[in-house]
C-alpha cells in the first residue's frame, strides 16, 4: 500500500426508510417477474450428458461455449477471482440475490410512476393467461413455466416486436433488473475488484451541523424570520451564507436529511434512495430520458462530480441579447469568481485517471479541442472517483463543505425533514405578498436515521420577510404551481443536456473507479449550429450500477461477460447543449414529479457527432474494443496491430470507418435509444416580460412580492456546461440582491435619523 492509500475502512451504515406497506403486485405476478428476472440475469450452467432432465431455473449451454466463456472472464477479471467465484458469477440468477425482490418491491411503489406501475401490472397478468400469453409469446405456455433458453429467445423477439407495448416492455425490465443485478449482487464486486470504499485520500471530518427539532405536538409550530429559503442545494446554500452574513434571521428547510462523511460514500442501492430524486429513478412520459437528480443536505452538489466550469461567452450573450444585460456585466463575473474563491476551485492540483487522459490525450491527436476541468476541491488533490455516492474525505468543496457551515457559523438556522406544500401569501392593496412557508416536518426515528418509524411529525409554519425558492428544476416549479400560482411559463422551458454513453475496453488493468471523475473536456463539438448549439465530450462516473446497466442486453451470458470486462473500461459521455425543451408537472395521482421530454431531432443529431467523436478518441488512443449504446449496433473489435511495414491508416482503418457508418445510418432514435440527464434547468426561467418567463432579472417571481427563486431553474436556456458554477453565481446575485432590499425596508421602517 502506497502513502497515498489507507486501509479501508467501512463507512457507517444508512439503514434504508421502512418498505412500502402491502404489495403492488399478486402472487401470480411476482412469479412472473421473477421469471422475467431470471431471464434477464439467469443461471449458466454446462451441459453435461449425465444430466438427466433440463432444470428449469437454468440456462444450459454448451460445454465447449461455457469453457469458452471462463477463459474469457479470466483475461478480464481481478487477479483474485478465483474458479469458484467466477463458477458462482455465472451461475448466480437474480431470485438467488438476498435482499433483490425487496428492493424491486420498493422500487415499484416508490420510484415507478402510477401510470406505469399499472402498464407494469397489465403486461404481467397478460402473461399468465392463455390468450395474453399467445399474442405476446407465440405460445400459450405461461411465461414463468416456460425454460429459461425460451424466455431469453422471447425477450430477444420483444426487443424488435411490432408490437410497441412489448418492445417499451423488454427495454424497461431489461434495464431495471440490469441496474438491480449489478446494486446487488455478492459475485460482481470481488469478481471485478470493485472496493467498497475508494483506495485513495483519507477520511475527513464534516461540520458537525445544529438542526432545529420540535417536540410533539398537535397545533401547527409557528416560526419567525427573516428569510426562509426552501432547498439546501447550491442555490439555496450560497443564498443562505450571503443573507446571514447581511445580518438577517435565515432559516434553510431541507426535505432530505443529513449524512455526515463518516457514512459516506454509501453502497450503491442506499446512495440511490438517500441522495436522489425518487430512488435515483426517474424517465419522461415516453421512458426516452432517464433523470438523475440529487436530494439530499447540500442539493446535487453532495453528489456532482466537482466539474466547476463558468458560464461561456457565448451563452452569456444569448443571456444579454435576450434582455438581460446582467449577464455581460462585471457584475456577473465577480458572482462567478466569488463562489469559485470560496470553493477553491482550481485545475492546478488535478491528477488524471485513464478515462480523462484519454479524451486530452486522444483530442490531441486528432486535433480536437480539449482542456482540462476546474475542481470544486478546496486546491487541493482528489483522487476519487466515488463522489456520486457522497464524499467520505470532505475534499470536495460543495455546499456541504463551504456555504452552509458559512452560513451557520453566521447565525443561519436548519431544518432538515421538512417537506414544503406551499407557500403562504397575504392579500395587499398591489397584489400578492409571500409571507412564509408551509409545512410537514418528520423527524428521524429513535435511532438517529430514517429505518424505523419517525419519532415526531409536526405542521410547521414558518413566517418570513422573503421566501426564496430553491427546491431545483424539477420541484421549485411544483411548489409555485402547489401555492396557486397560474403563470403558464411555470414548469416550462425544461433544459435537460440529454446524454448518449461510448465505453471503451484497454489492454491494460485501467479501474475506472479510481481518480476523479470529470476532470477534462473536448469542446471540438460545442458550436455545430454556429449558434452555440452542440455537444460536449466527457468522462462519466464509473460506478458498476451506473455505467453497465446503460449496454443494451442481448442475452443472459453476453451480458455477464459485458460486466466481467469493467475493470479494462472508460466510459465517456456525449453531452448537447439542447436548444429544444420539455416541461415538468404534478402527476395527478400522487403529486410527483412528471417529465415530459424528448431530445428533438436537432439536439440528437449533435450527440450523435460527440458520440462519433468519441469513438474516434477511443480508436486512436488504443481501445480494444469501443461500445456505443445504441440498439442493433455491435461493439467495434480491434484486429491485432499494424505491422511494422505498413502505414497505420489510423482512424481511416476501413472496418473502423464502416462501423462509423453504421452508427450515423443507425442514428438515435427516440424509440431504440435512452438518453440520460443529469443536469435539469429552465422550468422557472428568468425574463423580462411575465408573458415568457417566471423570474425577474432579480430573480423576483412575476407578480409577487417577497418571494423569489434561485436555482437552476432559472436559468434562461441551458447552461451548456455543468450547471454548479452558473447556478451558484446567479443565486449570489439573487440573494445579494434580496440582502440589499431588507436594508432598504430596515431604514424606511427605522425612520429618518435626527
Amino acid at each position: 500500500m502506497t502513502s497515498r492509500q489507507i486501509e479501508m475502512v467501512a463507512p457507517l451504515a444508512s439503514p434504508l426508510p421502512p418498505p412500502p406497506e402491502g404489495d403492488v403486485l399478486t402472487p401470480s405476478q411476482w412469479l412472473t417477474l421473477m421469471a422475467i428476472a431470471d431471464t434477464v440475469i439467469p443461471s449458466l450452467e454446462a451441459s453435461s450428458s449425465s444430466a438427466s432432465a433440463t432444470p428449469s431455473n437454468k440456462l444450459i449451454i454448451p460445454s465447449s461455449e461455457y469453457s469458452a466463456a471462463m477463459d474469457e472472464l479470466k483475461s478480464y477479471v481481478s487477479a483474485n477471482a478465483d474458479d469458484g467465484l467466477l463458477t458462482n458469477y455465472l451461475s448466480e440468477n437474480a431470485s438467488s440475490i438476498p435482499g433483490l425482490k425487496d428492493l424491486l418491491r420498493r422500487t415499484l411503489s416508490d420510484s415507478l410512476r402510477p401510470d406505469a406501475r399499472k402498464g407494469v401490472c397489465v403486461i404481467l397478468a397478460a402473461l399468465d393467461t392463455r390468450a395474453g400469453c399467445l399474442i405476446a409469446t407465440g405460445s400459450t405456455t405461461s411465461f414463468h413455466l416456460q425454460p429459461v433458453h425460451i424466455r431469453q429467445q422471447i425477450l430477444q423477439g420483444w426487443a424488435t416486436s411490432y408490437i410497441p407495448p412489448l418492445r417499451q416492455t423488454q427495454k424497461a425490465l431489461t434495464s431495471l433488473f440490469k441496474a438491480l443485478w449489478t446494486k446487488q449482487s455478492p459475485t460482481i464486486g470481488p469478481v471485478l475488484g470493485f472496493p467498497r470504499m475508494p483506495v485513495h485520500g483519507k477520511p475527513g471530518k464534516g461540520f458537525d451541523y445544529d438542526f432545529i427539532q420540535f417536540p410533539p405536538g398537535i397545533d401547527p409550530e409557528v416560526i419567525d424570520t427573516d428569510v426562509v429559503i426552501v432547498g439546501s442545494g447550491c442555490g439555496g446554500a450560497v443564498c443562505a451564507k450571503n443573507l446571514s452574513e447581511a445580518g438577517n434571521r435565515v432559516l434553510v428547510v431541507e426535505k432530505a436529511y443529513h449524512y455526515p462523511p463518516e457514512h459516506l460514500p454509501m453502497s450503491e442501492t442506499d446512495a440511490a434512495i438517500h441522495l436522489f430524486q425518487n430512488g435515483g429513478i426517474q424517465t419522461s412520459d415516453d421512458n426516452t430520458m432517464v433523470i438523475i437528480a440529487g436530494q439530499a443536505w447540500g442539493g446535487g452538489g453532495t453528489v456532482n462530480w466537482s466539474a466547476s466550469l463558468q458560464t461561456q461567452g457565448f451563452v452569456r450573450k444569448e443571456w444579454s441579447d435576450g434582455g438581460l444585460p446582467f449577464f455581460t456585466s462585471s457584475e456577473f463575473q465577480n458572482s462567478l469568481d466569488r463562489v469559485c474563491d470560496r470553493m477553491g476551485v482550481s485545475t492546478e492540483y488535478i491528477e488524471h485517471n485513464k478515462a480523462n487522459r484519454v479524451l486530452l490525450e486522444g483530442s490531441r491527436k486528432l486535433g480536437y479541442s480539449a482542456k482540462a476541468v476546474p475542481q470544486n476541491t478546496g486546491r487541493t488533490k482528489h483522487y476519487c472517483g466515488y463522489c456520486t455516492l457522497g464524499c467520505a474525505s470532505g475534499e470536495k468543496h460543495g455546499p456541504v463543505v463551504s456555504f452552509l457551515p458559512d452560513a451557520e457559523k453566521a447565525g443561519a438556522q436548519f431544518i432538515e425533514g421538512f417537506e414544503a406544500e406551499r407557500i403562504i401569501f397575504e392579500e395587499a392593496k398591489d397584489g400578492k405578498i409571500a409571507t412564509g412557508v408551509k409545512g410537514i416536518w418528520r423527524s428521524r426515528d429513535s435511532n438517529g436515521g430514517v429505518s424505523g418509524n419517525v419519532v415526531c411529525s409536526r405542521e410547521i409554519i414558518i413566517k418570513a420577510k422573503r421566501v426564496i425558492v430553491s427546491a431545483g428544476t424539477l420541484q421549485s416549479p411544483l411548489l409555485l404551481v402547489r401555492s396557486g400560482l397560474k403563470n403558464p411559463q411555470i414548469g416550462r422551458n425544461l433544459h435537460l443536456h440529454p446524454v448518449c454513453t461510448v465505453g471503451a475496453v484497454f489492454l491494460e488493468d485501467v479501474r475506472p473507479w479510481e481518480g476523479g471523475i470529470l476532470t477534462s473536456v473536448v469542446d471540438e463539438f460545442q458550436n455545430l449550429d454556429l449558434l452555440g448549439h452542440g455537444a460536449k465530450l466527457e468522462a462519466s462516473t464509473m460506478l458498476p450500477s451506473w455505467f453497465l446497466p446503460i449496454e443494451d442486453w442481448k442475452s443472459g451470458l453476453e451480458y455477464k461477460l459485458y460486466c466481467s470486462k469493467f475493470r479494462h473500461m472508460t466510459g465517456f459521455i456525449s453531452l448537447a447543449r439542447d436548444k429544444d425543451t420539455g416541461r415538468v408537472y404534478a402527476d395527478p395521482v400522487d403529486g410527483k414529479c412528471r417529465v415530459s421530454y424528448t431530445a428533438s431531432a436537432f439536439d440528437r443529431k449533435h450527440i450523435l457527432e460527440g458520440v462519433i467523436g468519441l469513438a474516434k478518441i477511443c480508436y486512436v488512443s488504443g481501445a480494444k474494443e469501443i461500445f456505443v449504446a445504441i440498439p442493433g449496433v455491435s461493439s467495434f473489435k480491434r484486429e491485432g496491430l499494424v505491422a511494422e511495414s505498413e502505414s497505420d491508416p489510423g482512424i481511416n482503418n476501413e472496418k473502423f470507418q464502416a462501423w462509423l457508418a453504421v452508427i450515423k445510418r443507425k442514428g438515435l432514435s427516440p424509440n431504440d435509444v435512452t438518453c440520460a440527464s443529469a443536469h435539469q434547468m429552465g422550468t422557472c426561467r428568468m425574463g423580462v416580460s411575465e408573458r415568457n418567463s417566471v423570474v425577474d432579472p432579480q430573480g423576483k417571481v412575476w407578480g409577487i412580492e417577497g418571494l423569489y427563486v434561485a436555482d437552476a431553474s432559472v436559468f434562461p436556456s441551458a447552461s451548456g456546461v455543468n450547471p454548479m458554477i452558473t447556478n451558484m453565481a446567479i443565486s449570489d446575485w439573487i440573494s445579494r440582491g434580496v440582502a440589499k432590499g431588507l436594508r432598504r425596508v430596515e431604514r424606511v421602517e427605522e425612520g429618518p435619523r435626527l
